[in-house]
């Protein structure tokens, strides 16, 4: 492994620490705990007395900072993030994997599909600079993604969803079906997730598509490939290993900063289809006032937004021997 991505993984490890150090200091340099607020929601139903147990519960406690901190940091060890306001007593690491599940089926799948798509068409529509594909399909994506994906949820969900009846507009699986391991569960949850999870893609494509056409048309006035194409190898080798290769870089570095954001879901679809993923569980958290699973849910995408950019370099350091130090 290069000194350079050494170097860059320190700076991630690094970065990883500051984000857990902030999440650990902001609830409490904030007014009020969380044990005062869901207090505050049984509205004099509770004896004075009961604060101190919810404080308890909550784990929320009066020892030196330092002291907390590496309670904290052993606690964050062992996957224990607290509990719940919003679905008390749950803890929040069960909350966040109920949803985290959900939001890598839709969002992540979404993502998948439209990176794949878009870069095939892309390097193609470059490959084949002036046809049909490279005059109307990038134009028309980019319109397409010039509206808002949550008016394309609406709109989705209105046509294909009220008007025309093909598909579901709410949840994640139909009330019909008991979730387990079923071939009539996998089939709801795929026709559940077709409507936002289309729009997810419509929105992104031309994203996708113009990054790895603008890529392709510099790779292929390279002196790398034209001494391919004097040499006399084959047309699909020279678009795949001297062409798609070397214009993936710059689309997989961005393919690896919207994969981890996808664990904050895709909020504004996921309340029009009301669908359980990550983006729903931060709503709720913010109407609830809930901080421990806010403050749970923040750092899962920081370290996830970390965790997936360092799987990139990883990656283009494997790709690119010029990244190499």
């Amino acid at each position: 492994m290069s000194r350079g991505l050494l170097a860059r993984l320190g700076l991630y490890a690094v970065a990883a620490w500051v984000a857990i150090t902030l999440n650990f200091l902001l609830p409490r340099w904030m007014p009020g705990d969380p044990a005062s607020a869901l207090y505050a929601r049984f509205q004099g139903r509770l004896e004075p007395s009961a604060l101190d147990a919810l404080r308890l519960t909550l784990g929320i406690s009066d020892a030196p900072i330092g002291e907390q901190y590496v309670d904290y940091l052993g606690q964050l060890a062992h996957g224990e993030l607290g509990t719940s306001l919003v679905y008390f007593p749950s803890p929040v690491s069960e909350v966040i994997a109920g949803g985290l599940g959900w939001t890598l089926f839709l969002a992540g799948g979404a993502l998948i599909v439209a990176f794949t798509l878009g870069s095939t068409l892309g390097a193609l529509a470059a490959w084949r600079r002036g046809g049909w594909l490279d005059s109307a399909v990038p134009p028309l994506l980019s319109l397409l993604g010039a509206f808002p994906y949550f008016w394309l949820a609406m709109a989705a969900s209105w046509f294909l969803g009220f008007h025309l009846g093909w598909f579901p507009v709410r949840h994640a699986y139909g009330p019909e079906v008991q979730p387990g391991w079923t071939l009539a569960f996998a089939a709801s949850t795929v026709r559940h997730a077709i409507l936002p999870g289309a729009t997810m893609v419509a929105a992104s494509l031309g994203g996708w598509v113009l990054t790895m056409r603008n890529t392709m048309m510099g790779v292929l006035d390279d002196e790398p490939l034209r001494f391919a194409q004097a040499r006399g190898l084959g047309p699909s080798r020279i678009f795949l290993h001297y062409g798609v290769r070397n214009a993936l870089l710059p689309s997989l570095t961005s393919f690896g900063m919207a994969l981890g954001f996808v664990l904050s879901g895709a909020l504004l679809t996921e309340i029009v289809f009301a669908y359980p993923g990550q983006g729903y569980l931060l709503l709720q958290a913010v109407r609830g006032q809930d901080y421990p699973l806010l403050q749970g849910l923040f750092l899962t995408i920081t370290l996830a937004v970390l965790g997936a950019n360092a799987v990139v370099d990883v990656l283009v350091t494997a790709l690119d021997p010029r990244t190499r130090g």
